[in-house]
């Protein structure tokens, strides 16, 4: 009798340890997979935000960098620039910049926090080639304002990138969260806290 208590003890013993040990064994064959899953830091580098200094940018010029994988255009719009404008709002698709993928601070005439600086992902709307910039009035045709061009299939967009009629790109040039650190600092990435712009 006092066999058979032993043996069951040890048994019960035997079983927890193994199982004990079983576990702790999945767990660290688990840990490389899992480690595995997460993103490298190139990757989440990719997505983070991106501080520009646009203190060098003269009027009437366009900065160009990269910000997920897409170009990012800013432009420093000059007075004439901005009154052109409300020159072209009947030729456009969405002047007011009512479609959802815009954020709020992009729904007015200038689509930009600050009227004088315009910021833009620099892919089309309609194939997402990259658009050329043709910022002086008649580059592309005798009525031309300024904007951006797509050489590709003829999408045109005013200088706020609103798109024109009667072009295949379907919608305006998208704006990117971003938001201004200070009067020459923009960061992309990042949206605009409505309190900042009251």
């Amino acid at each position: 009798m006092v066999d058979e208590q032993v043996d069951k003890n040890r048994r019960r013993f035997l079983t927890g340890v193994t199982s004990g040990v079983g576990a702790a064994g999945a767990v660290l064959a688990a840990v490389p997979f899992v480690a595995s899953m997460t993103p490298s830091a190139k990757a989440r580098a990719a997505g983070a935000p991106v501080q520009v200094d646009i203190s060098g940018l003269e009027p009437g010029k366009l900065l160009k960098f990269e910000w997920r994988g897409k170009p990012v255009w800013v432009v420093r719009r000059t007075p004439e620039m901005l009154e052109s404008l409300s020159k072209v709002t009947g030729e456009l698709v969405d002047p007011n910049s009512e479609e959802e993928q815009q954020p709020a601070y992009a729904q007015n005439e200038e689509r930009s926090i600050n009227p004088e600086v315009l910021v833009l992902v620099g892919l089309c709307t309609h194939l997402g080639c990259s658009p050329l910039e043709k910022l002086s009035p008649g580059e592309v045709d005798a009525e031309w304002e300024g904007g951006f061009f797509c050489p590709c299939h003829g999408s045109k967009f005013d200088l706020a990138g609103r798109v024109y009629k009667g072009v295949p790109a379907p919608t305006n040039l998208e704006v990117p969260p971003h938001r201004f650190l200070s009067e020459n600092l923009v960061e992309v990435g990042v949206h605009t806290d409505p309190e900042d712009l009251a």
